[in-house]
């Protein structure tokens, strides 16, 4: 059993239950761009969105994939808080049969109708790998926190 296996299910419940992150790249002059986008995750907790390439954000991707990410749920008060960022990686999902098999998990998760196919089909599919996770939960006392680095052989997760 790996020794993390619990930190990996607490943010993969995280992550399965909100539906928008935070995506931090940086801009051809060094600035920071952040920009909230839907996501899915899948069982490797890898997050894939659906964007525009001429977006500022995907356009800050193509010249340099590295990229931030922060998913969290509302929070009236600081015992409340609770959340996961991340680093990592971002390509674009190329492969037909992914594509389409995202796409229409994408569309069902979030009730996109006929209305947005066209633009649907113009967007890029984006896939973030995370390889760094920093995971906080005050409902457990102040500052309840841990860190994962992807190993080697990736997550082998749930």
């Amino acid at each position: 059993m790996m020794p993390w296996r619990d930190e990996l299910e607490l943010i993969a419940r995280l992550l399965r239950e909100q539906t928008t992150l935070t995506l931090a790249t940086t801009s051809e002059d060094g600035a920071a761009c952040a920009t909230p986008l839907f996501y899915l995750v899948d069982e490797e907790l890898s997050l894939s969105w659906l964007s525009a390439e001429s977006s500022q954000h995907s356009q800050n991707l193509k010249r340099n994939p590295a990229a931030a990410a922060a998913v969290y749920g509302s929070a009236a008060s600081w015992r409340e808080i609770r959340g996961v960022q991340m680093r990592g990686a971002v390509s674009i999902v190329s492969e037909p049969e992914r594509r389409r098999a995202l796409v229409k998990a994408y569309c069902e998760r979030f009730k996109l109708g006929l209305l947005f196919r066209p633009a649907i089909r113009r967007s890029a599919l984006y896939l973030f790998q995370p390889e760094f996770f920093h995971y906080i939960d005050n409902s457990r006392g102040m500052g309840a926190k841990f860190e994962l680095t992807r190993p080697p052989a990736g997550w082998n997760c749930i």
